[in-house]
């Protein structure tokens, strides 16, 4: 009996090697969602983001291959160890197709050598480093909704060219606010400005007295705020208090959202120059979507929420016209479909995982500028693409020979 039960056990693995693709088929899709449900980057990502996963998969159907698409979700704590074992567990054990989110940059790098390991779909919504695409690139992971760099090259060089030409940075200290501080620092080099110093806080910092002091002693022109989040609302909050706009200096919040906006409020936030991918009120195309979201969530969308919806949206499209979950083919079909949907209408995904996209530079309007809730931009310029993110050569990606 027991040579027959192993020679059915033998027949059973040849049948499913054979079968290939089509057995992937017959396991439901499952995305995961790992995101930041209670601390500095809640706002941004989230419960949003969740939200945004399950627009996307009801806008689609709700069901690929005639099996019902399952989501699953946890907080990454923030942390890369964490980041490390959800991600290893989900692509090992749990059967999870493909992955979005990552909170953070250390968070992201962390679940990008899981994505390798295992040879399964990683997409990156939140987290900023230009890194994920530069040195750190993967075959296995898309960046979707904006860099370092991209923000570094749209805010910092609008700054400089209006008089901003000295610098000082108020950093978070680790990945994202190094790359920030470093792609800023570079844009205001090379436009001929100098970076004055810098002072590096812990992630999640109540208490921005002692770096808002360095900042001011350096007499720089510029505070550049190469943080995020909680974070970068807490250090405008206090520079309010310590008078930085007040004495001569400006704040520059490099990587900000909507939601940094609406906590701060206008009377705070008016005048910032911020970079976004995505306004709820650009065109019809954005307010529909922004409708539906606040139907969901009483709050506008930020720009990571609407790319977490694209970019979900546009892996199960690709899901379908591979005909296949395996994760080849699906990237292939990414790569080679044009993104066009309520976050943008000019997407391309390049081959170091870059998916390229106009960014817009805006002016936060002034309390009486506003005339309804949510209203808080006034479009300075778009900025294309091409011009936003790093060229593909520089970006030092080993995918790209």
């Amino acid at each position: 009996m027991k040579s027959i039960v192993t020679s059915l056990s033998a027949a059973g693995l040849i049948a499913a090697v054979l079968a290939g693709p089509a057995l992937a088929q017959q396991t439901p899709l499952k995305i995961g969602v790992l995101t930041d449900f209670q601390s500095v980057y809640s706002d941004i990502g989230g419960a949003g983001n969740v939200e945004a996963t399950k627009m996307a998969i009801e806008e689609f159907g709700g069901s690929m291959f005639g099996k019902p698409i399952e989501l699953v979700t946890a907080d990454a704590l923030n942390k890369a160890d964490v980041a490390a074992t959800i991600t290893r567990k989900w692509y090992e054990a749990e059967g999870v197709d493909m992955i979005i989110d990552m909170p953070t940059s250390a968070t992201a790098l962390a679940g990008m050598e899981m994505s390798k390991q295992f040879e399964k779909i990683m997409i990156v919504t939140d987290a900023a480093s230009s890194d994920i695409t530069g040195k750190s690139c993967s075959p296995y992971t898309l960046h979707w909704t904006y860099d370092t760099y991209a923000n570094a090259h749209t805010v910092g060089s609008a700054i400089v060219k209006n008089g901003g030409d000295s610098w000082f940075f108020i950093t978070a200290d680790y990945v994202f606010g190094h790359s920030i501080e470093r792609d800023t620092g570079d844009v205001v080099r090379a436009a001929g400005g100098k970076v004055l110093g810098s002072a590096r806080h812990p992630l999640n910092t109540p208490d921005f007295s002692s770096f808002l002091l360095q900042a001011q002693s350096s007499k720089a022109k510029i505070v550049g705020l190469a943080n995020g989040g909680g974070d970068t609302i807490n250090a405008i909050k206090q520079a309010a208090e310590f008078g930085i706009v007040a004495g001569g200096q400006n704040l520059a919040g490099i990587v900000m959202f909507i939601s940094d906006i609406h906590s701060l409020g206008l009377k705070l936030a008016q005048g910032l120059i911020i970079t976004e991918a995505y306004y709820w009120d650009l065109n019809d195309r954005t307010r529909a979507f922004g409708k539906r979201f606040f139907e969901r969530m009483k709050r506008m969308p930020t720009m990571n929420q609407a790319a977490t919806y694209s970019a979900t949206l546009h892996y199960l499209n690709a899901v379908k016209a591979a005909g296949t979950k395996e994760t080849k083919p699906v990237l292939a079909k990414m790569r080679a479909t044009p993104v066009r949907d309520a976050f943008t209408d000019n997407g391309v995904v390049r081959e170091d995982g870059r998916m390229v996209h106009s960014m817009f530079l805006f002016e936060v309007k002034k309390p009486e500028e506003s005339k309804a809730p949510w209203d808080y931009y006034k479009v300075l310029a778009e900025v294309p693409g091409d011009q936003a993110f790093r060229p593909l050569k520089d970006g030092g990606c080993p995918l790209i020979k």
